[in-house]
């Protein structure tokens, strides 16, 4: 059986975000099963003028056998890239375009390259903090009208998506995968004891972008009634991630009097070691898909807690595993985070319940989903 060429568009310069698909599915691909056609990765990689030649993204996808083309552009709008875009589709002839961000989207749609292959477009939610996101979404629903198949991440997403116009035949749910998260003790000690933690002290986690849709503003005010709640607790509260927020949310703990409390470790390629040195895993976004981290955190034997917003309930179920809340609901959530450091039955269940939840989110179930997916795309 001949092989399924795919040529997909890539921003990335870290193992985070829409790259880590992209890098599960290129692992699988040299393990692909019998019984499915084999794919032929390639990867088209956006890369400014000034940024370095390698980095972890680059690091991970040559680990993982992945063939690299690099775009070449000056600035975020050289309109050059659309050459070379059409130069390289000419001469790898991909029989699937795999794009995964506004800038991809339009690009393809704009250069017409559509038309030289069946075209994939993977989306992963918008934000609208200011007017010119707003703007961008409203140019990627005219992009994605073009795609033969719009893979999104949740179902508010492809709600979201039909309303403005696209149609629900051409749009698919997908799910993020997972790789199994090894935590070891060793690892916990040593990061506790690099981070100044001490072996009493509890830790609460949160993993992801430091910007406004992810919540950490609200992560610090739970924490703040989480202290007050358990005055004779000594607890720390983990940020792995960086982003524009940072020095608003540094300034924010320091008016929390929580400056001493609070540990921004900054962005982290290798967080198994942080999911095994905390003790609860909070996720207080104020928007979500099918947030990486969640799985991970379960993966990794967290108990978690997390807000009921976008995927997040298709992964985790109330009760079962994790503990959901409303958006901004701080109450609700410092409710939770100390019902799963008091009731040792309960964080037991969360933590069953959630590894085996994350297990059916393996790399293999993404590869071959995705699969099906892409050859439905070529059926189009």
């Amino acid at each position: 059986m001949n092989a399924i060429r795919i040529l997909t568009l890539l921003e990335a310069t870290t193992v985070s975000g829409s790259a880590k698909p992209v890098l599960v599915f290129a692992r699988q691909a040299q393990l692909a099963p019998a019984d499915l056609p084999r794919a032929d990765l390639a990867v088209a990689l956006f890369h400014r003028r000034g940024w370095p030649e390698e980095n972890s993204f680059t690091a991970a996808a040559r680990q993982a056998g992945l063939s690299l083309e690099f775009i070449r552009e000056r600035g975020r709008f050289d309109l050059a890239v659309l050459r070379q875009l059409n130069e390289l589709v000419e001469r790898l002839r991909p029989d699937v375009l795999w794009t995964n961000a506004v800038k991809s989207h339009f690009l393809v749609r704009f250069a017409g390259l559509h038309r030289k292959a069946c075209w994939l477009a993977f989306h992963h939610g918008y934000t609208a903090t200011d007017l010119k996101m707003r703007l961008y979404n409203q140019l990627d629903r005219w992009s994605l009208r073009a795609a033969a198949r719009v893979v999104t991440v949740c179902r508010p997403f492809a709600q979201d998506l039909e309303r403005h116009g696209l149609p629900s035949a051409r749009i698919r749910i997908q799910h993020m995968p997972v790789s199994p998260v090894d935590v070891r003790p060793d690892q916990a000690s040593e990061l506790r004891r690099h981070l100044g933690i001490a072996a009493g002290e509890r830790v609460v986690l949160t993993v992801g972008r430091l910007s406004q849709e992810k919540g950490h503003a609200d992560a610090l005010r739970v924490f703040r009634l989480l202290r007050d709640r358990m005055p004779a607790q000594p607890l720390r509260l983990l940020i792995v991630g960086d982003g524009p927020e940072r020095r608003r949310l540094g300034a924010l703990a320091d008016r929390l009097g929580l400056a001493h409390d609070v540990i921004f470790a900054g962005h982290q390629d290798q967080i198994a070691s942080y999911y095994a040195a905390a003790d609860v895993f909070l996720l207080a976004s104020h928007s979500e898909g099918s947030p990486n981290v969640l799985l991970e955190a379960m993966s990794a034997g967290l108990p978690v807690v997390a807000t009921r917003v976008g995927g997040v309930p298709e992964l985790a179920e109330d009760g079962v595993e994790a503990l959901l809340a409303g958006r901004g609901n701080h109450e609700a959530l410092a409710d939770a985070v100390l019902r799963v450091f008091t009731k040792p039955d309960l964080r037991s269940r969360l933590i069953e319940n959630g590894r085996r939840k994350a297990a059916g989110h393996s790399p293999e179930w993404f590869y071959r989903s995705m699969m099906r997916i892409i050859s439905e795309t070529l059926e189009h």
